[in-house]
């Protein structure tokens, strides 16, 4: 089935007095009797004696599956959540869980507390449901993807809500399962939509509390994950969570950019501890699996030459992410050959130039949009917004391009002339963001400088004044 049917309407003219849905048009009754067959379903009042020892069925019958599915979509309307709360909806999708052997069933189940989630009042009921929210947090060792992805969405849900959000960071925090079923879904799932869910799942779960984001960087322990079907395993591999965000934002790179701002983010919160940055330079490799992965975007996807300045503005976000981590690797690894190879160096000066000059085309065109609209206040918290975005953007560049130009040597900036990289127009750029904040960096790339072009040096030093008299 490629979609949800949709709610059944009840006719006013036909249907009791009283038994509408709050202001809705949905039956009371008929909302009743699919919850009752629900029950029916789990635990029948006559089991079949010829029935196989595993008991429950794996499929659902089409009439059953259309109704529960009517009753998913119907959920969204706080009314009918409301109702279902009522009529301790929870409780009973708790025994799907415990009893069926149904994976479609237990994915719109899942998917209905999800819907019901949405509504604040309801979403403490089920968050402080100690018994409920253990049962949901085992969902995620499922071996079905759709029931993984409703879960996550359900997850997510819960941690946006601030009254309940802590509940749930200590409820995970207190259950490893949680680590080992996320990297194993992560680290082998190709299924995007639902590493992107996962993702979201991690990255504010790292973003609501550091703590659990460290214990997560120092895990990596064999453990059981609970019951397990043939198709679980009751161990999982010795799982690190680095290499498990690196196979994930590979997975979603080709075909969902907001996926890869994402595991992108997640890297980036890891680099806010010294945990985390050494989780990614102390790896197996060094490092330069994830060196690679980001240094390719950078140069091969993101903000290219072709592309309008103004592409700055959509990409500024997971720009900030990968160029946080690759200084933050930088500054870390300097001696690792990942990070002092001359055309490497040479490209990424370019890259992080091509930056500047777009953000400086965007701020123009900025201020000549405040200035056509300046008796105007619509939009204007957009723009401020836009403008900090960008603002920490420019700071990341700044930073990452004064560690570089320390490390370039003559060798580099001969390779940069002679490719084009380095010259009046791009060193001006670098030199005007760069000053006066750092200005041991500019003066010491400008000895360099001297030793491969010395007239590109003394033009530059004719334009920026205060470089000349340091020297």
């Amino acid at each position: 089935m490629d979609r949800n049917p949709s709610p059944p309407c009840s006719d006013a003219e036909e249907e009791e007095e009283g038994d509408a849905v709050g202001n809705t048009m949905y039956s009371k009754h008929w909302l009743f009797s699919v919850l009752t067959r629900l029950i029916e379903v789990i635990a029948p009042a006559e089991p079949d004696p010829a029935a196989s020892p595993e008991g429950a069925r794996t499929e659902l019958d089409e009439e059953m599956e259309n109704d529960i599915c009517k009753v998913w979509d119907m959920s969204m309307d706080e009314d009918v959540a409301l109702f279902l709360q009522e009529f301790n909806a929870p409780n009973i999708f708790m025994g799907v869980f415990a009893k069926s052997k149904c994976p479609r069933l237990t994915e719109i189940c899942v998917g209905i507390l999800g819907n019901m989630a949405c509504f604040q009042d309801i979403c403490m009921s089920i968050s402080k449901d100690e018994n409920l929210g253990q049962v949901l947090l085992q969902r995620l060792c499922d071996s079905d993807s759709p029931t993984l992805l409703e879960t996550s969405r359900l997850l997510l849900t819960c941690l946006s809500q601030p009254e309940v959000a802590n509940v749930w960071v200590e409820r995970i925090r207190e259950n490893p399962s949680v680590y080992d079923c996320v990297c194993f879904i992560m680290s082998s799932s190709t299924n995007v939509d639902l590493l992107v869910k996962v993702g979201e799942v991690v990255d504010k779960l790292f973003d609501l509390d550091e703590e659990l984001m460290l214990n997560w960087i120092k895990n990596g322990t064999c453990r059981s994950v609970g019951p397990s079907g043939d198709d679980s395993p009751e161990e999982l591999p010795d799982f690190k969570i680095v290499p498990c965000i690196l196979e994930a934002a590979k997975q979603v790179r080709p075909d969902n950019p907001e996926g890869l701002d994402v595991y992108m983010h997640i890297l980036q919160l890891l680099t806010t501890v010294d945990e985390g940055i050494q989780a990614i330079v102390q790896a197996p490799d060094g490092g330069k699996e994830t060196w690679s992965l980001l240094y390719d975007l950078v140069c091969q996807e993101l903000c290219q030459p072709d592309d309008p300045p103004i592409i700055v503005q959509e990409q500024k976000t997971v720009l900030a992410s990968i160029l946080s981590v690759l200084s933050a690797m930088f500054a870390s690894q300097t001696e690792q050959e990942y990070t002092r190879m001359r055309k490497s160096k040479s490209c990424f000066f370019f890259l992080l130039i091509r930056i500047l000059q777009y953000m400086e085309g965007c701020g123009k065109r900025a201020v000549d949009n405040s200035k056509e609209s300046e008796q105007e206040e619509t939009g204007r918290t957009d723009v401020n917004e836009e403008d900090f975005h960008l603002k920490i953007l420019k700071d990341i560049c700044c930073e990452l391009l004064s560690n570089m130009l320390q490390e370039l040597t003559k060798e580099n900036t001969l390779e940069g002339l002679h490719q084009g990289h380095l010259n009046e127009q791009t060193c001006s750029c670098a030199f005007q963001n760069l000053l006066p904040l750092y200005f041991a960096s500019v003066e010491s790339f400008l000895e360099v400088l001297r030793e491969a072009d010395q007239t590109l040096a003394d033009n530059l030093e004719k334009r920026f004044p205060s470089l000349k008299v340091h020297t």
